[in-house]
């Protein structure tokens, strides 16, 4: 049987409808893998044997205005980052469809719209995060923050141009047999010119929990917009609590209050760990405690209300790389009320 690589590659780039509904039983929900408002994943079984990832965007997902599909495939096709999931094909057919109006039937025009991505084994973080599903050890968390980050740095700065992903949810981070990241779902995401740094809008899209208030409030788009997602992210990830936002608090204040309260202390991040598993039964390893007192002091940095407050993500790489980067030596401000965050930034044994 030919391998799984060999079969990805030989895959037309533009796939007919019909091949698609073929490899997922017609968009069958026993295939079902996830789903969002810009559409659903399903698992696709090619005839050779190997598996794909195939998105579907719904009909009236909340594409940005302005995007055609074929540009947002021609930004994608390019990324090759071992933390980035790889896109192997896409569909985009045109197609007339027989629907029943005012008591006739006639034919409408309608376009199915997928994209494919290699296939995520393990499936979507959010599966694997929380202490009520099934717990990941903190050096696997540790090991999944920092592909993340790999991922977004060369989202922001290894591009031509700048991909701003704008929708980093535990949804849209895809893991691999080995527990390794892949940053997914860039039905959002937005390209900046190489002299671009900003832009604005007025239709906001995204999760509520992970959208920064300059972008709820203002429909300001920037980097910065990522590294609040990302700050929500690492949070969740260190502290293996969900963020359990509502409609009426979009940018989750209430949940980096409560990371701020409950997660400061050698004591309190000690007891968390026991009670949630998290060390595998064992006492918490010096150097794990350090590494985790890190991440959330940065995870709280990247959610700060005033954008220019935030550090960029080459800061956060070197960081969690082990580095100083000065923009973390002072104290970390950690929520809307001015309070500040007393742990330690020592980074010398990451």
């Amino acid at each position: 049987m030919a391998s799984q690589l060999s079969l990805e590659s030989t895959l037309p780039t533009n796939l007919p409808a019909e091949f698609i509904k073929e490899i997922t039983g017609n968009f069958s929900p026993k295939l079902e893998l996830g789903r969002s408002v810009f559409g659903t994943v399903y698992k696709g079984v090619l005839p050779e044997g190997g598996m794909i990832a195939v998105k579907r965007l719904t009909e009236n997902a909340p594409v940005p205005p302005g995007i055609a599909f074929e540009t947002k495939v021609m930004n994608l096709m390019p990324l090759q980052h071992e933390n980035i999931v790889q896109l192997l094909s896409f569909c985009n057919e045109a197609q007339r469809k027989l629907v029943q109006h005012n008591g006739k039937y006639v034919f409408v025009g309608v376009t199915e719209r997928c994209l494919c991505y290699k296939y995520p084994p393990k499936g979507s973080l959010d599966k694997h995060l929380y202490a009520d599903t099934m717990s990941i050890n903190w050096q696997t968390r540790f090991e999944i923050i920092k592909g993340i980050c790999r991922g977004l740095h060369h989202l922001h700065k290894e591009c031509k141009g700048t991909l701003v992903h704008m929708n980093l949810t535990p949804k849209s981070i895809w893991l691999d047999d080995n527990w390794v990241p892949k940053i997914a779902d860039f039905g959002v995401s937005r390209f900046f010119r190489q002299e671009q740094t900003q832009m604005h809008i007025t239709n906001v899209m995204g999760h509520n929990g992970y959208i920064a208030p300059e972008y709820l409030y203002r429909g300001e788009i920037s980097t910065m917009l990522d590294i609040y997602s990302l700050g929500m992210l690492i949070l969740e990830i260190t502290t293996g609590e969900k963020n359990s936002s509502s409609f009426e608090d979009r940018s989750a204040r209430q949940f980096v209050d409560n990371v701020y309260q409950n997660w400061r202390t050698d004591e309190q991040i000690i007891n968390k760990y026991q009670d949630k598993r998290l060390t595998n039964g064992l006492q918490i390893d010096p150097n794990d405690l350090r590494q985790v007192k890190t991440c959330i002091a940065v995870g709280l940095k990247c959610v700060e209300l005033d954008r220019n407050e935030r550090p960029s993500i080459v800061d956060i790489v070197s960081m969690l790389s082990g580095k100083l980067v000065s923009v973390f030596d002072k104290q970390t401000s950690s929520s809307q009320h001015g309070r500040t965050f007393q742990g330690e930034i020592d980074v010398q044994n990451l």
